[in-house]
Formats: structure tokens, C-alpha cells, sequence
């Protein structure tokens, strides 16, 4: 076994249409029927074909609105994927949690739907097995658990296809022996069976609503293993869509069967509702034998088995990948995302499968557990049709600049795509709000685990999700404008000779062709300034600000200028920064003062409430006249040379506390993509540090190591008792230091002790960094 991530590369790619159409079929068709028929009936009488038929286009629209985010993120985790894009990283580990708890309970339903209709099966076989009871059914459950755990983790698709098409026989032969009993009983008979065709009125139909859509969940299982399909893009909403198209095709005409026939018997007719009320969830084989005899019993036994199977069986495949999808963003645990040589998450499979049979032993109530999933379904639902909606508005690819076909076929589609989300969206939450209220214990199971979950985020995973969102974000800019947040960097420049470096480090603290960059110009008055053109002032903010337009031109970066007049230049730039919301603000320095006395910037510091980035430079240095250049090769000092054609050496000083990783993420990502860097992660120890606690240390160094840089990089644990000479002696040939100073309060400052010395004893550049929580 080995411990790396698995990708959705294509050549990871194994399940086919079919297969995914599989996963589909093997989710929804049965189990659902089979569980709620008698319940819809009780509550709709004969015009619970009605509510299944509405429930259809209600499911229908979901997957359209599935089927258009899964094109945009071919990748494995459904929900949760889909929200990790547009949504926060508390935000989507709620969503995912919640989905991911969803599938677990529909699979502990399923479990015991399966060992009860097993028990069914072999009663009428063996009247006296010693399987009989209801305290064997949880063994049966848990052993049919444990066996498909086992399985799935040799078997790498959801496979299970030649039961689903035994299964769609088996329900096809019940319809069939319907319809025939149905032309052999009078007309009138028929018709009197039918009628009162909504005795209960509009609002039963809408109670069946709201019982039986978890009948028709399933479809998204195949979202949710989006990675794992081949041709994703086209085969997983084909897939959605004919899945439910199925389900349909089944469930419509059996219900319109078993409410036309199944109460007629030779002891007389009984009404479809009354029938139900006496035979619960065991509505269907009832009617079956009342129009077909023990041959129509035995159907709906071997159906049920099979139904419950390839459901249990889909749900705890899909519901390990979302696992899956959570861990490699570091939301769960990330042994979870270890994977077998065979490229199997055997971590997330076991995870599910224990989970899973955790809860069949703990829950106490399964009926509500089953409600509690249903109403996670609803609002995930109603929260895909959101995401579907926001994703178009932010996507790129509804920019002006992408093509479009003004035919009316097209703009008809078009419109369409655009209703069906809103309908669809409201649909669903309106069937969660009846649910909640309808069940309140499904609200309070759901309560229970999302707090259980915020507990385990907030207290384990917090740091790591968090770093890890921001290297996404960092790595693909896109997530920026899905997430609606463009940001700022704030840029001072007095200096015109510093105009090139400071640009081009303020794209650097910015997604690639995301965000802004507003240069700014501060004129400092006093009791003399008369605010006329010629004044020295005037003069200097001028040419400043030719320089930025020029050097922004010159360098292809998109940059605002905005000119202040103000007395006090501090106060004036934290005014603006708070003004513009900004996310960082980038000063540069020639060099740090001694004391911080001689240093007015500090008081600026302690005002602003954003990332502070200090970059200390001299404008000859070799560093900063590679900025200047933009990566141009030109002619040149040789170390000037030097810097353009060889990697860049960045020392990196950590000391544990890590308050500072998202800010030093977004540095190293834009650095790299703008040059080669070599990073060194440095870490200084006292002599009498432990060797335990050494080792405890250098792997928390390449944790974060590989969490925040993905090119080359080294982790270095030395021993001294001096870390100031430490750091000065590795950083003799960097091209770049950069100190991460925590800033938790007002009055703290920026440049202590430490880097005061360090900045002293190095010639090279030395980039400080502050992350404002």
C-alpha cells in the first residue's frame, strides 16, 4: 500500500457510462419504492403516482443543475466539490460533512431494509431459521457492512451491474403481470379502484411529497464519484439524467398498478389507501400476491433483496469518495485519502464502512435518522441549485468574451438552464421546511452531527483546511472569482527609484490575473503648502505618479493610482487601506532602523487591520533589479545575471507557530510562478531539545513543507543556542529571506529584537511578513 493522493487523472478513470448509470439505478430504483410505497398511499391514496410524478421533475431539475457543475469540476465529491468551489472552507466542510453523513444513514437504511427482506425470503423458505428476529436483523446488517467494505476495497468501480439489470427485470415483470391483471378485471372495477383518485386532497400529495423524494435520491451518488468516470464532462450528467429517467420509468406505471389492482382479491376490493394503512411497508408484496399470487410474493422478495443491496452497496461506495474528496482537502483526517496500489482510498472506505456500522448499532431511532437524511438530501439539493446559479454568474465562461449562439434553439436552452435552478432550488427547500416540521427529530439528529462535526474542524482540522484552501486558491485563481471576493493590495510609494519592484511584488500577493493593485501617493502638506503646480510637492507627486503609470505599462500589470493629500502620510495610508478593504498593504524600505523610535512606520503597523507585507531592500540590490526587469533578461551586473538564470534561494525562518502560513502560501506560490525558487524551511532548537521532540519537529517542518510549496524545497533542524547567528550564517547566499512576525494586537510591533538584528547582519533582501487574523 502506499500513502499517496490518488488524482482524477484520466488514467484513473474506470467507470464507464454504464457504470455510472449503474451506480444511479443501483441507488434509486427499488429500495425506495419498496420502503414508502405504503406510506405515500396512506397519505395520497391513488394520487401518490401524482407525488412521485412531481417528486420526478423536481429530481429531474436537481440533476440538470448536477449535471452543469459536474461539466464545470469533472472531479469526485458531489456536493461538497461543487461547494468547496464558490463556498468558504467552514462552509463546505459543513456541506460535505452533513452530505457525507447523509449517505452513511441511507446506507444503515438500506442494511437493515436488506437483512429484513432477507429474513422475508428465508422465513418463506425456511419457516424455523434461526435467522429469524428482530435482534438478528442488526447482525444481518452489520456482516452485509462488513462484507462490502472488504469488497470495495479490491474493487475499484461500484460494480454490481448485473444485479441492477436482474433487478430492472424483476420490477419489469411485476408491471407486466399488473397491466395483465388490470385487462382481465372488469372496467368498472378499475375505475372504482381509482376513485377517489385524491381523497386526501392537494395536501396529501404534498405530505407523499414530502416522505418519498429520498425515494428518488441516488442520482447525485454519481456526482459524487465524478472523478472516477471516464469522459466526466458528458458522461456524468447523461448518466444523472437517464438514472432518474429509469427510476421513472419504473415507479410510475408500478404505482398506477398497484393502486388499479392490488387491493382486488376474492375476499373483495379493498382501496389502495385502506390496504395501505394495514400492510405498512409490507404494501407491495401484498398487492403483488393479491394480482399475481405467490409468484407476485416472491418478485417483490427477490426485488427487495437486490434493491436493498445495490443500494447499501452505491451508498457506501459514494459515500467513501466524498470522504475521499474532504480529506485531500484536508476537511477529514488525511489518512482517509491513502490509497492502495490499486488505486483504492482505503482509508475513506474503511472510515465509511466502520461509521456506517457504528451507526446501525448506536442510532435509536432509525425512522428518524432515516427523516434526518432525507432533510440533509433536501437542503443539499437546495443548495446545489444556489451554487449551480452563483457558479454561472462568477464563471469566466459566461464572460462577454466566450462565444455564444444566438440561435432560438440555443436561447431557449439557454433560458431554461437558468429557470430550472431557481424552480428547482425553491422546490426543494420548501420540501425540507415541511420535513422539519413534519419530523423534528430529523432536525435535531442534524443538528447533533453538524455540531459534532464543528467540534472536530474547529479543534483538528481548522489549521490544516484552512492552509490547504489557500494554496488552491493561490494555485488556481479561478476559485477567486467563484468565490466573489476580489482583493486589493495597497501599495505606498514615495520612492519613484522603487516604482518597478513594489508593482511587481503587489502582483505577487495576488492570484494570477486576479485582483487589484492600487498604488498609492500620499502629498504631505504643511502650513506653506499653497497647492499650486509648482510646489515641491506637487513636483514630486507628479513625477511619482508618471512613473507608476509608466512602469505598470511597461511591466503588463493592471494597477489604480490614487493621489491623497494629507498632513500625516500614516494616518492618511490606513485610512485609504480601511477605506478600500484591503487585503495587504506592501511597503518597502531601504533599510530597518535600530530603534523603533526612528522608525514612524510602526505606528501605521499597529493601525491597520490587514496582511502587512515589508520588503527591505536596497534598489541596487541584485533581487530587486531582477523585479525591476520583470524576468527580462538584460544586460547586467554578473550577479544581476545570476539571479535572472539560476533558481532563487529563499530561507524561510519558522518557529512553530504558523500565524502566518496562508500569507507565506500566496508569497511562495506567485513566487514560483514568476521564477525558480529553492526553498529552505529552517527551524533553530536549543541544544537541549529532546531528540523525540526533534523528530516531532522535522516532521511538522515537512508537513508544512509540502502543504505550502510544491517545487523544491529542503527542511533544515539545527541545533544552537543562538538562532539570530543562525539565521544570519544560512542566509549569507539567499536571494531572499523572508520572517513571519505574528501582530495579535494593537501596539504590538512590527520590527522587535529579532528582526531588527537579523536585518542588520544580512545583505540580502529581507521580505517581513504579518497575517492579521
Amino acid at each position: 500500500m502506499t500513502s499517496a493522493l490518488p488524482t482524477d487523472s484520466q488514467a484513473h478513470r474506470r467507470i464507464t457510462l454504464g457504470g455510472a448509470i449503474g451506480i444511479g439505478v443501483g441507488a434509486i430504483v427499488g429500495g425506495g419504492i419498496l420502503a414508502l410505497a405504503g406510506v405515500a398511499f396512506e397519505a395520497a391514496g391513488p394520487a401518490a403516482v401524482i407525488a412521485f410524478a412531481v417528486n420526478g421533475i423536481i429530481a429531474l431539475m436537481t440533476a440538470v443543475s448536477f449535471g452543469q457543475m459536474a461539466k464545470r469540476f469533472p472531479e469526485s465529491g458531489g456536493t461538497y466539490t461543487f461547494s468547496r468551489k464558490v463556498l468558504s472552507v467552514e462552509a463546505a466542510f459543513i456541506v460535505g460533512w452533513v452530505v457525507w453523513f447523509a449517505s452513511i444513514v441511507a446506507a444503515v437504511l438500506y442494511a437493515l431494509g436488506f437483512a429484513a427482506f432477507l429474513q422475508m425470503t428465508l422465513q418463506a423458505w425456511w419457516p424455523d431459521s434461526v435467522w429469524m428476529g428482530s435482534e438478528r436483523t442488526s447482525i444481518i446488517a452489520i456482516l452485509t457492512v462488513i462484507v462490502l467494505t472488504l469488497w470495495s476495497m479490491r474493487q475499484a468501480g461500484g460494480g454490481g451491474a448485473w444485479i441492477n439489470v436482474v433487478k430492472v427485470v424483476v420490477f419489469a415483470g411485476l408491471i407486466v403481470g399488473g397491466i395483465w391483471a388490470v385487462s382481465k378485471q372488469p372496467r368498472e372495477t378499475t375505475v372504482g379502484m381509482l376513485a377517489p383518485f385524491a381523497p386526501t386532497g392537494p395536501s396529501g400529495v404534498l405530505i407523499a411529497m414530502g416522505y418519498t423524494f429520498i425515494a428518488l435520491q441516488g442520482f447525485d451518488l454519481i456526482a459524487a464519484v465524478g472523478g472516477e468516470v471516464k469522459d466526466p464532462k458528458r458522461n456524468v450528467p447523461r448518466a444523472m439524467v437517464i438514472s432518474l429517467i429509469i427510476a421513472l420509468a419504473i415507479y410510475l406505471p408500478m404505482l398506477l398498478v398497484l393502486s388499479a389492482v392490488g387491493g382486488v382479491s376474492a375476499d373483495g376490493n379493498t382501496p389502495i389507501q385502506e390496504l395501505a394503512r394495514s400492510n405498512g411497508e409490507t404494501l407491495v408484496a401484498a398487492a403483488a400476491q393479491n394480482f399475481l399470487g405467490p409468484a407476485g410474493y416472491w418478485l417483490v422478495l427477490g426485488a427487495g433483496v437486490l434493491s436493498m443491496f445495490t443500494a447499501l452497496q452505491a451508498n457506501l461506495f459514494a459515500a467513501s469518495r466524498i470522504a475521499l474528496s474532504m480529506a485531500r482537502d484536508h476537511t477529514l483526517p488525511i489518512w482517509m485519502a491513502r490509497i492502495s496500489a490499486r488505486n483504492i482510498p482505503f482509508g475513506a472506505v474503511i472510515a465509511t464502512g466502520v461509521l456506517t456500522i457504528g451507526s446501525l448499532v448506536a442510532l435509536p431511532d432509525v425512522a428518524a435518522a432515516g427523516a434526518a437524511s432525507s432533510l440533509i438530501f433536501l437542503v443539499t439539493f437546495a443548495i446545489a441549485h444556489w451554487l449551480c446559479i452563483v457558479i454561472r454568474i462568477r464563471s469566466t465562461a459566461g464572460s462577454p468574451h466566450a462565444k455564444k449562439d444566438h440561435s432560438r434553439g440555443a436561447a431557449f436552452r439557454k433560458n431554461a438552464l437558468k429557470v430550472m435552478p431557481v424552480i428547482g432550488g425553491l422546490a426543494c427547500l420548501a420540501l425540507a421546511i415541511f420535513q422539519g416540521i413534519a419530523v423534528p427529530t430529523a432536525g435535531i439528529i442534524a443538528t447533533v452531527w453538524i455540531s459534532v462535526g464543528g467540534l472536530l474542524f474547529l479543534t483538528l482540522l481548522a489549521r490544516s483546511a484552512r492552509l490547504r484552501d489557500v494554496v488552491d486558491v493561490a494555485a488556481n485563481p479561478e476559485l477567486v472569482r467563484l468565490r466573489g471576493h476580489v482583493p486589493l493590495v495597497l501599495v505606498p510609494v514615495a520612492n519613484p527609484d522603487n516604482a518597478a519592484a513594489m508593482i511587481f511584488l503587489a502582483d505577487t500577493l495576488i492570484p494570477n490575473g486576479v485582483g487589484r493593485v492600487l498604488l498609492q501617493n500620499v502629498i504631505v502638506t504643511d502650513e506653506q503648502f499653497d497647492g499650486s503646480e509648482n510646489h515641491p510637492a506637487m513636483i514630486r507627486s507628479q513625477r511619482t505618479l508618471a512613473r507608476l503609470i509608466g512602469e505598470s505599462h511597461r511591466m503588463g500589470i493592471a494597477a489604480e493610482t490614487i493621489v491623497s493629500v494629507a498632513r500625516n502620510p500614516m494616518n492618511e495610508i490606513a485610512r485609504v487601506a480601511r477605506l478600500h478593504r484591503c487585503e495587504a498593504v506592501l511597503l518597502g524600505l531601504s533599510e530597518i532602523p535600530e530603534t523603533s523610535v526612528e522608525l514612524p512606520l510602526e505606528g501605521l503597523l499597529s493601525e491597520l487591520q490587514c496582511d502587512v507585507v515589508v520588503l527591505r531592500a536596497p534598489a541596487d540590490n541584485p533581487v530587486v533589479m531582477a523585479l525591476q526587469s520583470n524576468g527580462e533578461p538584460q544586460v547586467g551586473s554578473e550577479s544581476k545575471e545570476k539571479v535572472l538564470h539560476q533558481p532563487w534561494r529563499v530561507v524561510i525562518p519558522i518557529a512553530g507557530r504558523g500565524g502566518h502560513d496562508p500569507l507565506l502560501v500566496r508569497i511562495l506560490v506567485s513566487l514560483r510562478r514568476r521564477a525558480e525558487c529553492e526553498v529552505i524551511f529552517l527551524r533553530v532548537v536549543s541544544q537541549e531539545t529532546s531528540e523525540s521532540a526533534a523528530v516531532s519537529m522535522k516532521r511538522d517542518m515537512h508537513r508544512l513543507a509540502s502543504m505550502t510549496f510544491s517545487g523544491t524545497s529542503r527542511c533544515v533542524l539545527l541545533r544552537s543556542e543562538d538562532p539570530i547567528e543562525t539565521i544570519v550564517r544560512e542566509a549569507a547566499d539567499a536571494d531572499l529571506l523572508i520572517l513571519g512576525v505574528q501582530r495579535d494586537g494593537k501596539g504590538r510591533k512590527l520590527f522587535g529584537r529579532f528582526t531588527r538584528h537579523i536585518s542588520r547582519q544580512t545583505q540580502c533582501p529581507l521580505m517581513t511578513i504579518s497575517h492579521r487574523k
